[in-house]
């Protein structure tokens, strides 16, 4: 695990907590974009429940835990209890992730028609212990997102139209960093930093999507 960060996962919700403030660029439902914080709350909602009855649950599922701010905050109808948390080291570095995956509403980007909102099904939230740039931690969120499409098209998924699925509607990302260490230029999957948040998404995503399917034959 990375100095000074904690990660609680139950029914309710994932918690990434940092005992300094991280800086994180992501997708997130609220706090999205370039910012710093020192918690990341992925929390769980009903499959259907319709955005304008979103109004208010992080705050006050922040406010009730007692978690300390700032913070951003994702919303998925994946079950929080079966997050995966996987754990990588390369070149200096480590990195942790969490993932929460359900893969009920397939999509092909560019191909499917466009729908209404739902929770995100697919929360990818990733923490480097280093100091990327800023372009290497939108560089980063690329890698990601190109580590879920391959696993998805590896294990052969499909949209109900028979499209190879490039992930679901409502796919989110986080990647944060401590901001020690030497500084990172890169977040390509070749680069020092890209390739431990690679690496570290491909344990946790894979382990997610493998479950999910074992679990939806």
């Amino acid at each position: 695990m990375i100095e000074g960060i904690e990660v609680a996962v139950d029914r309710e919700a994932v918690v990434v907590t940092a005992r300094e403030p991280l800086t994180i660029v992501s997708s997130a439902f609220v706090g999205g974009g370039f910012t710093a914080a020192r918690a990341i709350v992925n929390l769980h909602v009903r499959k259907n429940i319709a955005e304008s009855e979103t109004e208010g649950l992080l705050p006050r599922f922040v406010e009730r835990r007692e978690i300390r701010g700032p913070w951003v905050g994702l919303l998925t109808s994946a079950w929080t209890e079966k997050a995966i948390v996987a754990e990588a080291t390369g070149s200096g570095l480590t990195a942790l992730a969490v993932v929460t995956v359900g893969l009920s509403n397939r999509i092909t980007a560019g191909q499917s028609p466009l729908g209404v909102w739902a929770p995100t099904t697919i929360n990818s939230i990733v923490v480097v212990d280093a100091a990327p740039e800023a372009a290497a931690l939108v560089n980063a969120v690329m890698t990601v997102t190109e580590v879920k499409t391959s696993l998805l098209a590896s294990v052969g998924l499909r949209c109900d139209d028979g499209r190879v699925a490039s992930g679901t509607s409502t796919d989110a990302v986080v990647v944060a960093a401590t901001g020690r260490g030497p500084r990172c230029r890169f977040g390509g999957p070749i680069s020092d930093f890209g390739w431990v948040v690679a690496r570290v998404a491909h344990d946790a995503l894979h382990g997610g999507i493998r479950r999910w399917m074992e679990e939806h034959p």
